[in-house]
């Protein structure tokens, strides 16, 4: 029970460290967009995102080099992304005091282009398993993912900026940003970046001591109390904006999120450690179910472009849901999926 109180204390700590370190981070990332005059969706899609998902970056790039432990980082962004697609956008709408809403590139750039970033890191899992396939236990079907694989989603990525570039050329800002000193902002982000370290290395730590202590995969908590953690900044950004009256940006920053999540910070470790071995038969219905989730926000996006109370807390229901079949194929009461939960290291 004490190691139980303290690993718990950590994990409450550790997130705590992140929010504050995320906080720093959003601010100068927000007065550096503003002083580079940049669009509000590009500002939500890819400056607030990418500083609010640096703990996920985080999380991997020290989960893969420091513990040995890739899935684990995989599994702590799929949560993230799933606790972004569905809690982030019903927390935001239900704190709203308007119905959260949103415009056509959002949906129809945004959203889809998020799809596509779901489907090119599935293909470059299944190529892993492949070209590459390696031995696993209990029949799962396994493969190790090579620098090479790593560099498809990241191309990705960088046409995403392209397309994000296009939209910047042609706009003119109305913000005054002439009390921006960039300098002092981009030493203020990089003061935040070593915060968010200390702060994701705690929320690993408990992650892997909660599996010892349960004797269970680091897997579970990964995808649960390390997604919850590592997601918190992109909360407050979205929450923030949503109570501005700014829907677009608050649900922006959550699919650039996601996008920035997916096709970099998975491959991040991958590129850094050199290999990494994927368990395609966990991916791929974890990839199927991030898919769900998905289409259920771009639908209820999609209906008069507005996200009402209603499909907020219909999307809390699925997270929920989510959580409860995850722990019950963690403690083997259902096995929907064979693989899961995967064996423990």
């Amino acid at each position: 029970m004490p190691a139980i109180l303290i690993w718990s204390l950590v994990a409450v700590v550790a997130t705590a460290i992140v929010w504050r370190g995320s906080g720093l981070l959003e601010t100068s990332s927000e007065r550096l967009a503003a002083h580079y005059r940049l669009p509000d969706i590009v500002q939500g899609a890819i400056v607030v995102a990418v500083g609010s998902s640096f703990p996920e970056l985080s999380t991997t790039v020290i989960s893969t080099l420091v513990h040995g432990e890739f899935e684990l980082g995989v599994a702590a962004i799929v949560g993230s992304a799933l606790f972004n697609i569905l809690v982030i956008p019903a927390v935001s709408g239900l704190a709203s005091r308007h119905p959260l809403r949103a415009n056509r590139d959002l949906v129809y750039k945004e959203a889809q282009f998020y799809m596509i970033a779901v489907a090119v890191l599935t293909l470059t899992f299944a190529f892993a398993a492949i070209y590459h396939p390696a031995e696993a236990t209990g029949g799962a079907i396994s493969g190790e993912m090579t620098r090479g694989l790593a560099l498809m989603p990241v191309a990705l990525y960088g046409l995403y900026l392209f397309v994000q570039y296009q939209d910047t050329l042609d706009h003119e800002s109305e913000v005054d940003a002439g009390d921006v000193r960039p300098g002092r902002e981009w030493a203020r982000l990089a003061l935040s970046l070593a915060v968010i370290v200390i702060g994701v290395e705690g929320l690993v730590r408990a992650a892997i001591a909660f599996g010892d202590i349960f004797d269970t995969p680091s897997f579970l908590w990964g995808i649960t109390v390390v997604a919850a953690g590592t997601s918190i900044p992109d909360a407050f950004v979205s929450i923030r904006a949503a109570r501005q009256g700014r829907g677009v940006t608050s649900i922006a920053n959550v699919l650039g999120s996601n996008t920035f999540d997916l096709l970099v910070c998975i491959p991040a470790g991958v590129l850094i450690a050199g290999t990494a071995m994927v368990n395609f038969s966990i991916a791929a219905p974890m990839m199927a179910v991030l898919t769900a989730a998905t289409v259920a926000l771009f639908l209820m996006m999609r209906t008069g472009m507005v996200l009402t109370k209603r499909e907020c807390v219909a999307l809390l229901g699925l997270y929920a849901g989510f959580l409860i079949w995850i722990g019950m194929e963690t403690f083997g009461v259902v096995d929907l999926v064979p693989s899961l939960p995967p064996p423990r290291a």
